[in-house]
């Protein structure tokens, strides 16, 4: 379908715009006259058609075979809207595939996004296994062209879909017209529909092993997909999902991930499915149907599974034994028992562990609280004509201390704002203050980091088993956890950010908390932490380097200062991850430090709304979230001379309290970021100051009161001179060819 629109140049002078989504719909329509009569579908007609509509061939790029073949499965939705369904459904639905053509040519969006539709038969089956009712909510989070959704549809059933490319949701769009469409990133779904209706039923076939913006494979793309769908599912809802045969329950590798989600859901059925059923879609790759309700496992360890791959004849036969969806009950250990005995089940042999090394750590002798003076403060009369202020602590004084080794200076802004009087004191041994190893300033800093872990943020919350959905909570609700308040340190260079870092983890592990975990950009700047480190008495072999630890193996270490950097906190390989690698080595009753240096690494940690359109979240940035929601108790510091200069530099400090607490009048971190956005720098520097005035932010730098500069004139002999140079030094460059 086109429209005429005029454009600036004359009335005449036409342009003619593209419909794409109803242009799929009228190559479609053409194409299920085909399908009414039982007549093969040929290239030559799906050729005539495209070209018909989208006024042009596919040789001068007015269309992609993949727009082909969005439209014969859009033609197949359209034979069913009009026949519906025959006795023998199976035997219908295999027929009509036999008269479409096969996928044998591939876009490189399709193979990015691994965008493979649902075969119709395995659709029929898979709402078959969901027990679809005129009742239900049923949410589709990948929904490609809608063939699972048309299946739903069938039954009478109403519709929410989710579909992240473009063009397929414009599909839908015309498709599916009234029906609620959401375009975004379904291993997220359910932060991204916050507050809509919960849907009873889920049917889901996801990229098996892609995510968007991530070019390599993913293998945690599958269970990402299902933890979030899971999440937005009503209570005793049902969840039936296609994936890779690989994702199973009797899988090593995913075996953990199985018994978690069984906690809170219970694995119903669970059968690989044999790979020809794909095979008029290019390929012949093994799929698995699960089958989830939403209703915790009876015993979480027990999970029907069918290693065995089957055909289609034996999935319909499995699929009339599952229990009947409960809406109001929960299901019965008597259903659990009856369902295990339907599948044949395989012992998984458990992994053997890694002996624990008891290293041998530093010890720290005449060990003492701090020692300091609370003293009371008042605003300066009025801004001073200059920008900053000389530094130096405003509510405190510490009994022997030494000052900064150089003078400090603080924007004139916060210098008007006070950090509320402390009451923590932290541990440390004496000769810390006395041999000035710690500087005054430096020492604040450990004094209102503990100040604010000694906090905890308002409210209780649900951590879904993925990280990544945070949810409010009752306090009394099972499972419910409270965050410990963070901590933000934003000195500019010279400051000794790495050295305060060092001291926030030293008052800890003087107090027994003998394990850390410090995430860097650069793997070279393991060498500043042990400089760091050591300077206040430390041991180098205190650090452990997470690099030399194989991916997927156990860290032996049983204490330690354990470093990585953003870059291997987010790797992962064959279903293992490092940061599931972290989070077991810590422990869920983890207390102790974390320090997110150059955190600034983990910016952008939410989908943005950028010039081009939507920016997805970083990579580093979620797994950042993930690390913080995953250890709820552990004592997190955020270190960057830039967190208050750009809103995106703080979507990842959910443990500032900055949304969602109460503590500042945002509801979300989507909500925080927007109406910050809109003040720009000006209202970046108001949460700083308040930040400060909480006690949750200290940003000091060099000054340069005192510096003197004397001008240098250059003239002809030094432009000479710097000829010469430049050109020596492009001969002893191993680029040079690129400049030659």
């Amino acid at each position: 379908m086109v429209s005429l629109i005029a454009t600036q140049g004359s009335l005449f002078d036409l342009q003619t715009v593209l419909d794409y989504g109803q242009s799929i719909i009228n190559v479609a329509q053409e194409l299920a006259k085909s399908l009414m009569e039982q007549r093969a579908i040929s290239t030559k007609t799906i050729q005539s058609q495209m070209n018909r509509q989208f006024h042009g061939t596919a040789a001068e790029g007015a269309w992609q075979w993949k727009d082909a073949y969005e439209a014969v499965e859009v033609a197949a939705i359209l034979y069913l809207r009009h026949l519906g369904l025959s006795q023998n459904p199976l035997e219908q639905l295999q027929l009509i595939e036999s008269l479409c053509p096969t996928h044998s040519r591939r876009s490189e969006e399709q193979i990015q996004l691994q965008q493979f539709s649902t075969p119709l038969a395995l659709a029929y089956l898979a709402c078959a296994a969901g027990q679809i009712t005129t009742n239900d909510l049923v949410l589709e989070p990948s929904a490609g062209t809608g063939i699972l959704a048309q299946f739903a549809k069938l039954q009478g059933a109403s519709l929410m879909l989710n579909e992240i490319s473009s063009n397929r949701s414009k599909i839908l769009r015309r498709l599916f017209p009234g029906v609620p469409l959401f375009s975004v990133n379904a291993e997220q779904i359910n932060d991204y529909l916050a507050g809509k209706t919960q849907p009873s039923v889920v049917l889901m076939n996801p990229p098996f092993s892609a995510s968007p913006k991530v070019n390599s494979r993913n293998p945690d793309a599958t269970p990402r997909h299902i933890n979030s769908a899971l999440q937005r599912l009503c209570d005793r809802g049902r969840l039936v999902t296609i994936s890779a045969n690989w994702f199973s329950p009797n899988n090593p590798a995913w075996r953990d991930t199985s018994i978690k989600m069984q906690e809170k859901a219970t694995v119903v059925l669970s059968v690989g499915i044999n790979g020809k059923v794909y095979s008029k879609h290019g390929t012949q790759i093994d799929t698995r149907l699960t089958v989830i309700d939403k209703v915790p496992a009876a015993d979480p360890q027990q999970i029907p599974c069918i290693s065995d791959t089957v055909e289609l004849a034996e999935l319909t036969a499995l699929i009339k034994q599952l229990p009947a969806r409960s809406v109001w009950e929960r299901i019965t250990p008597t259903a659990q028992t009856a369902v295990s005995k339907a599948i044949r089940l395989n012992t998984v042999k458990p992994k053997s562990q890694s002996v624990p090394i008891n290293q041998e750590l530093s010890q720290f002798i005449d060990v003492a609280p701090l020692d300091y003076e609370v003293i009371d403060w008042a605003a300066n009369d009025g801004l001073k004509d200059t920008l900053y202020e000389t530094y130096r602590p405003q509510r405190i004084r510490i009994r022997d201390a030494k000052p900064h080794p150089s003078l400090l200076c603080e924007s004139a802004a916060l210098a008007l704002v006070s950090p509320p009087p402390p009451t923590y004191k932290p541990h440390l041994p004496q000769h810390i203050i006395t041999q000035g190893l710690l500087s005054e300033a430096q020492l604040e800093s450990v004094i209102y980091a503990g100040q604010a872990h000694s906090k905890f943020l308002s409210g209780s919350y649900l951590v879904d088993d993925s990280w990544d959905n945070v949810t409010v909570a009752a306090t009394t609700a099972l499972n419910a956890v409270r965050f410990r308040r963070g901590w933000f340190l934003g000195d500019g260079t010279g400051a000794g950010k790495g050295r305060q870092c060092a001291g926030i983890i030293l008052d800890n592990w003087c107090q027994g908390r003998r394990k850390a975990i410090w995430v860097s950009k650069s793997s070279a700047l393991i060498e500043d932490a042990r400089r760091d480190w050591c300077a206040l008495g430390g041991n180098k072999k205190d650090i452990i380097n997470l690099s030399n630890i194989k991916l997927g193996d156990t860290i032996p270490f049983t204490e330690g200062i354990l470093f990585c950097t953003y870059s291997t906190l987010r790797s992962q390989k064959n279903g293992k991850s490092r940061l599931k690698q972290i989070v077991e080595w810590a422990g869920k009753d983890f207390e102790g430090a974390i320090a997110f240096d150059e955190c600034h690494a983990m910016g952008n940690a939410m989908a943005v709304e950028g010039t081009l359109g939507l920016v997805s979240a970083s990579q580093q940035g979620i797994v950042g979230l993930r690390l913080q929601n995953a250890l709820p108790l552990a004592r997190v510091v955020y270190v960057s001379a830039t967190g208050a200069t750009k809103v995106s530099n703080l979507s990842y400090a959910n443990r500032l309290g900055l949304w969602q607490t109460g503590d500042f009048p945002f509801n979300s971190r989507e909500d925080f970021v927007e109406s910050i956005e809109v003040g720009g720098i000006a209202a970046m520097e108001v949460v700083a100051r308040d930040l400060k005035a909480l006690g949750l932010y200290l940003a000091r730098s060099l000054s340069f009161d005192g510096v003197e500069y004397e001008m240098f004139l250059r003239d002809n002999e030094f432009y000479l001179k710097y000829d010469v140079l430049a050109k020596q030094l492009v001969l002893l460059s191993p680029i040079k060819k690129l400049y030659l």
